[in-house]
């Protein structure tokens, strides 16, 4: 054996991507640690609902109004930013209250990143993610996937809307709308387009709508592309490359450059469209990955 062969370092072995993403952190850490980020998103998302939901079924009126516009517990208004855009361009001219609203709104996600209402707020969120666990279990391969600008051209298309008709146009169809007023009233026409959505996500195009079509994570993404809040691949000298990672990320192509170094040194995830939910450091067995700011770019 030559002196040079002595030396070459053992290739890694490589395995696909498993159907079932996760099965090795929860031999390692336990089922609950492996599944940390994920119920407390759930529990996040539930408790967002329960609070709106309390007032039309119980009468316990904790918040008025919806995801779009609200007031807390008769003192606090919270503002959608992208509704207030669309009303802007509508010709509407925004209450005091809403500015003030989506002022909150605009501060607080300029500091947890954007696209942490598409993963820990959005009901939506909760439809999408059954899609692509039922995708995984049924070994559903391949689809046609739209370009990742289509979301940007319909955030553009729904504030020309709004400026052509003088109303909120993108409201009328908008599935986290839908669903909240189906929600209220009994699903009917809001109950068909939460379902398009899981069925277009589940047959036609892996994470399809979130990833590729939503105006609205293509607005909370530009929000937040310079927020404080992101995920690290500090460890990523322990990578085995497994890919859960990669499997379970709804944005999986935000991971490479951190992890392998592709493009920057540091392990930071500072892409936009980043959803800061946690499932690489839950499905992780090598606890590659943590939650940390963007000051931070050591690795351990």
């Amino acid at each position: 054996m030559s002196a040079a062969a002595g030396t070459e370092r053992p290739m890694r072995s490589r395995r696909p991507a498993i159907e079932r993403p996760g099965h090795e952190a929860v031999a390692t850490k336990g089922w609950l640690r492996a599944h940390k980020w994920l119920l407390m998103r759930r529990l996040s998302q539930a408790l967002i609902l329960a609070a709106f939901l309390a007032g039309p079924w119980l009468g316990l009126w904790i918040v008025k109004g919806n995801l779009s516009s609200s007031l807390t517990l008769d003192f606090l208004p919270l503002t959608d930013p992208y509704l207030l855009l669309q009303s802007i361009a509508a010709g509407q001219w925004p209450y005091r209250e809403a500015l003030l609203g989506a002022g909150i709104v605009l501060a607080f996600y300029l500091l947890a990143g954007g696209r942490v209402y598409c993963s820990w707020v959005c009901p939506m969120n909760i439809v999408t993610d059954a899609a692509a666990w039922l995708r995984r279990r049924l070994g559903l391969k391949g689809g046609k996937v739209p370009s990742a600008h289509t979301r940007y051209w319909l955030l553009g298309l729904t504030l020309i809307a709004a400026a052509a008709t003088g109303s909120l146009a993108w409201e009328w169809v908008n599935p986290v709308s839908m669903l909240h007023r189906g929600l209220i009233f009994g699903f009917g026409l809001s109950w068909g387009i939460v379902l398009a959505v899981f069925l277009y996500d589940l047959l036609i195009a892996s994470r399809g709508w979130c990833g590729h079509v939503c105006p609205m994570g293509a607005f909370y993404g530009l929000l937040g592309s310079r927020s404080l809040l992101r995920v690290s691949a500090g460890r990523r000298t322990e990578c085995n490359d497994c890919m859960d990672c990669f499997a379970v990320c709804p944005e999986p192509q935000v991971i490479r450059p951190a992890l392998k170094a592709a493009g920057q040194s540091h392990p930071l995830i500072l892409d936009k469209d980043c959803t800061n939910c946690g499932r690489c450091i839950d499905v992780c067995s090598k606890n590659v990955f943590r939650l940390t700011t963007r000051i931070d770019r050591s690795e351990s």
